[in-house]
């Protein structure tokens, strides 16, 4: 009988409980010039030149968007090299060689709390746009936007529910970082003067349940609360998390802000507390190195633009070094392979999973239906395979393919190992056209 796949192996349990090791100062680091978003940049600075930390070094072009790139060192411009991206594509990133003195630019300065409580809405977006803060969840859209809606917010959700599997990143923020996720939160409640906040995690993190039950309490009386989610997969995506924490069911395509809701992921919280209160991007994030391939397992906290070949060894190198590698940026179910370690953590990097590469044979489609059954937007996958096997336009836009949120539920449940998901990947940039 097929049954509707709600949980994926739990790959986390020790990772999490490991502290995260501080990795800051690698000799050279390396600022992608352009990003999914992005896809053009000017630079400000020549080969040779010396760039402070948080210097602004150029600018990345978006369709609608401008987002400054930021030095994450004090030290000299190199030139470019190219590397793996995020994305998955080799694409030009600055060097940088650090000179270890880590000199702070003097755009950097705290405020005080009398300043920080006189920000109007205005000025706090502007600060977060001008330090380039982004969704560090993975979706790298930046964080000024959703400030600019125009719709009254009565409720901030904050995603600490971090649903895939092997990534515990977040999950060590939460524990290592309470305070400024607090402070964060503080500070977006009173950008848009909204007086309820929650904090949205899974019911199944007890650590996490008890640090937070703690901090609520110390925040008595702002309007925070800690709210227990479900345990299954996708319960991180924020349709999921808004009808779980809520009760209110978006409609496809429906802006949370049109309910009154704005959601943001912890990560995200620490880089507004340190754009807000320091007026600093962010320079540094938590990653987690794992998976069958890897000997010991660890999260890092590294600067951005930290080379990954640099942090293998330091997780004991890799597991059976002879057999052949698959490198997974981000989680195994919506993430992008690369083929080899030469990879570099951007902001929005929050895991990179190492496995032993492993050959299923595709088998034809029994037609069992578990796909259809599981898709969380009730999409009907292997219709919308069929239809890409023949390219036909007009049956895969009637399938509604955009509605596809990636998260590899189809491919992960298929009994024929068929990469499904990849074929729905197509069907949305084929229904674009």
């Amino acid at each position: 009988m097929i049954e509707k796949t709600r949980h994926i192996k739990d790959t986390k349990k020790l990772v999490g409980m490991l502290p995260a090791i501080r990795y800051t100062e690698p000799k050279y680091l390396f600022i992608a010039t352009a990003n999914a978003r992005c896809p053009k940049a000017d630079l400000y600075i020549k080969e040779g030149d010396h760039v402070n930390s948080c210097q602004v070094i150029g600018m990345r072009h978006g369709p609608f968007f401008e987002q400054p790139i930021h030095a994450t060192c004090s030290g000299t411009y190199l030139g470019l090299e190219k590397h793996y991206h995020r994305n998955g594509k080799l694409t030009d990133f600055i060097k940088l060689e650090n000179d270890f003195k880590d000199t702070i630019d003097p755009s950097v300065k705290e405020r005080t709390p009398e300043e920080i409580a006189a920000l109007t809405k205005e000025e706090m977006t502007e600060i977060i746009k001008q330090t380039a803060n982004v969704g560090l969840g993975g979706s790298s859209f930046p964080t000024y936007i959703k400030f600019q809606t125009d719709k009254p917010i009565n409720l901030i959700l904050i995603n600490g529910i971090e649903c895939e599997p092997y990534i515990t990143a977040d999950h060590r923020l939460m524990l290592e970082f309470p305070y400024r996720i607090m402070e964060g939160i503080k500070y977006v409640m009173q950008a848009f003067n909204c007086k309820h906040a929650k904090i949205c995690i899974k019911s199944k993190y007890k650590d996490i349940k008890e640090v937070y039950t703690q901090m609520v309490k110390e925040y008595a009386g702002s309007g925070i609360e800690l709210c227990l989610v479900g345990n299954y997969y996708p319960q991180g995506w924020e349709v999921e998390m808004i009808k779980n924490a809520t009760g209110i069911q978006l409609k496809p395509g429906e802006l949370p802000s049109n309910r009154g809701i704005i959601n943001f992921n912890v990560s995200t919280m620490v880089g507004i507390y340190k754009a807000i209160k320091y007026n600093m991007p962010v320079i540094k994030r938590f990653i987690t190195i794992t998976g069958d391939g890897i000997n010991f397992p660890k999260n890092f906290r590294v600067r951005v633009g930290t080379p990954v070949k640099e942090l293998i060894p330091m997780c004991g190198g890799y597991k059976n070094p002879d057999k052949e590698k698959v490198f997974i940026m981000g989680g195994p179910m919506m993430g992008a392979s690369v083929p080899s370690d030469d990879i570099i953590v951007t902001k929005t990097v929050t895991s990179i999973i190492v496995l032993d590469k492993v050959t299923d044979k595709e088998e034809p489609c029994v037609r069992c239906g578990s796909c259809v059954l599981t898709c969380p937007v009730h999409l009907e996958p292997v219709q919308i395979m069929n239809a890409v096997k023949t390219l036909d336009k007009e049956r895969i836009k009637s399938l509604n393919p955009l509605r596809c949120i990636e998260c590899g539920l189809c491919t992960y449940t298929c009994t024929s190992k068929i990469q499904v998901t990849d074929y729905v990947r197509k069907a949305k940039m084929i229904a674009k056209l």
